[in-house]
């Protein structure tokens, strides 16, 4: 995986490997791994084969199909209506300011949809490729590799308003977070897992600049923010004026391309981004997972993987649920 493991790490992994046989079997139920070995052996390559040239291009496409995975998950279960454009009368959630213009990676998820579609029509449905490129994204950037169960299908609703009610904001705090991701089905230790994420991609300065400028009546700077950290942010985020703009910074700026365990010592050093992100170490009940996965990479790493594939199983659509688009930006006439 992500480095070689020690005695305890070691036995730790092996405990959780067990854990997680019965965890993921019970919640996938309806999704199986190699689901379309005989119907279509080459999807999962063809996926692989796009998320590889296209990170190799620009690295921070990694981030994007990983949050578009997470942002499709928790709207509507993981369907595929993330994918989905707008159509007259009906903004998609592509529309909703938690996505636009921050979602990236759709042209990815377009030429692997495409490439499979003429080796195997209307078998592999868009919610499928979401979900495979968003492992892909992650062995690329961060070695972490993991089997995927598949055998979802495609829903054919995609409401603008919906991702604010389910996507938690960026200034939740452990809490909150906690009762956003338990609504979904995940645990604690899954949430804080999962954050990890935000170990690569990058942030428009507009979601933490009030830890900047305008954190209380008392303390202007957010004072849970290491001070160097704030000057350094000041720079890249001056205070808001009317020009528009909105600057992007990276989420952890030692390796902002690659996904490892960084974000967490970020954390422990008071240098997390957002309010949602330093809140997990200041918590305490999510201290001692911070802690625990800034010094084991390698068990983050694998509970990464865990985790990944219980959000891939929220509220998923199988047998004659829904439908496999044959274009995952539009629903198939009927």
């Amino acid at each position: 995986m992500m480095s070689s493991l020690g005695g305890s790490e070691k036995m730790a992994t092996i405990f959780f490997c067990i854990v997680l046989f019965f965890t993921t079997s019970v919640s996938s139920a309806s999704l199986k791994v190699g689901f379309y070995k005989s119907s279509c052996p080459s999807a999962e390559m063809i996926v692989r084969k796009a998320v590889n040239k296209a990170v190799s291009k620009n690295p921070g496409l990694a981030a994007g199909l990983i949050r578009m995975h997470f942002h499709d998950c928790f709207v509507r279960g993981c369907d595929g209506s993330v994918l989905l454009d707008s159509t007259p009368g009906n903004p998609s959630e592509k529309e909703s300011p938690v996505n636009n213009p921050s979602l990236r990676g759709f042209e990815v998820i377009d030429e692997a949809k495409a490439e499979i579609e003429a080796q195997c029509p209307q078998i592999v449905s868009c919610a499928d490729v979401l979900a495979f490129a968003a492992r892909d994204s992650a062995y690329k950037v961060g070695g972490i590799n993991y089997a995927v169960p598949s055998g979802r299908r495609d829903g054919r609703v995609s409401l603008k308003d919906e991702p604010t009610l389910h996507l938690p904001p960026p200034f939740f705090n452990a809490k909150q977070l906690e009762e956003n991701f338990a609504r979904k089905g995940l645990s604690l230790d899954e949430m804080v897992t999962l954050s990890g994420a935000h170990s690569i991609g990058v942030s428009h300065c507009s979601s933490f600049s009030n830890r900047l400028y305008s954190f209380n009546a008392t303390h202007p700077q957010d004072p849970s923010m290491d001070p160097e950290f704030a000057r350094y942010l000041k720079t890249k985020c001056p205070p808001s004026s009317n020009t528009g703009s909105d600057p992007t910074v990276p989420l952890e700026v030692q390796t902002p391309n690659r996904l490892d365990n960084n974000y967490y010592k970020d954390l422990k050093n008071h240098r997390g981004l957002l309010a949602s992100d330093q809140t997990l170490f200041d918590s305490p009940s999510t201290k001692r997972m911070v802690k625990n996965n800034a010094r084991y990479g390698a068990n983050w790493g694998n509970k990464y993987a865990a985790a990944m594939v219980r959000m891939g199983a929220i509220d998923v659509l199988t047998g004659t649920k829904g439908e496999i688009r044959k274009h995952c930006r539009v629903v198939n006439y009927r």
